[in-house]
């Protein structure tokens, strides 16, 4: 995501690589003579959706979901990815907007399967009527949905095993960042920043749910007890130094430019516990704005943060 705004944060929460070039020409790996044949699982259905063989030209329009691919193995069957996939490096991207979605564009890349993280301008039923089989993989409210996205696209794409290795590790790492945390008095209070326009995410988001594994505070919470901002409000200045939090994570360092260094040089914030402290943490914005494998990446950089106060 290039913008932090409640809207497109919603919509694409959801949301250095290579050309595609060769990559469209490469044969498929077969599997190996006595292996569990891949085309021997089909046909395979998740939800509505069936495919009859193994798909080997699919176009990812979710970041997310281009990370999940290649996470299970899957990554030389995605011969093109949307313009806001980067991650992995090596991920075919294109020119193809996951946010816009053309369905002629989609369609001239011949695809076999195409996986969007947003149905916007009922891009589903367009594909669908191309006859390009579509599986939507939406924002993540929890780790489970996340879990079960890798495990659906595990299934589609012929990767099962692969994909349940992936979930194994995710729920392993977890458990093990989240074992020996310190029992606190009082829990650390924090304050997750989409942009420099003090916009947040509450605790009933798929981010906050990974703060609170780590045990932590929202300060963000109270500003949309009803609801009606769908879990990513806009705070007030004084609302942030009123709430005074221990710790301020940055999720706009790509996007907007942000650093610990441009926090404490706003104007009123000097007297907040965590620029006092130093406890402005700087995210990665794509890690802080995904639901894949990375999201242990995420939670590791919370629990380091916070380790180093004391009990």
């Amino acid at each position: 995501m290039s913008r932090r705004t409640p809207r497109l944060f919603a919509a694409a929460l959801a949301v250095a690589a290579l050309t595609l070039g060769a990559c469209a020409e490469k044969t498929p790996d077969t599997p190996a003579a006595g292996s569990s044949s891949a085309a021997a699982a089909f046909p395979v259905t998740v939800g509505k959706l069936t495919l009859e063989k193994r798909p080997e030209k699919i176009v990812s329009l979710s970041p997310t979901a281009t990370e999940m691919l290649f996470a299970i193995g899957a990554g030389k069957q995605v011969t093109a990815v949307d313009d806001n996939s980067n991650y992995p490096a090596e991920a075919p991207k294109s020119d193809l907007s996951g946010f816009q979605p053309n369905a002629e564009a989609i369609a001239g890349k011949s695809p076999d399967l195409v996986v969007l993280s947003n149905d916007t301008n009922k891009i589903v039923d367009q594909l669908t009527t191309l006859k390009i089989p579509v599986l939507l993989t939406p924002a993540a409210t929890t780790l489970d949905d996340s879990y079960q996205q890798i495990t659906d696209l595990g299934a589609l794409t012929g990767h099962p095993a692969e994909a349940a290795d992936v979930t194994k590790k995710m729920k392993d790492d977890i458990a093990a960042l989240t074992k020996d945390l310190p029992q606190r008095a009082k829990k650390l209070t924090y304050y997750h920043e989409l942009g420099p326009e003090l916009y947040s995410a509450t605790s009933k988001t798929f981010i906050g749910s990974i703060y609170a594994l780590a045990g932590l505070e929202n300060i963000a919470d109270p500003s949309d007890a009803d609801g009606k901002n769908g879990g990513y409000p806009q705070l007030s200045q004084e609302v942030i130094v009123k709430a005074n939090p221990d710790f301020v994570f940055l999720a706009d360092t790509k996007c907007c430019k942000q650093t610990p260094e441009t926090v404490k040089a706003r104007s009123g914030w000097a007297g907040i516990t965590a620029v006092k402290n130093n406890q402005i943490v700087a995210l990665d914005d794509d890690v802080a704005s995904r639901w894949g494998p990375r999201v242990v990446d995420l939670l590791r950089a919370i629990v380091d943060a916070t380790a180093k106060v004391p009990a």
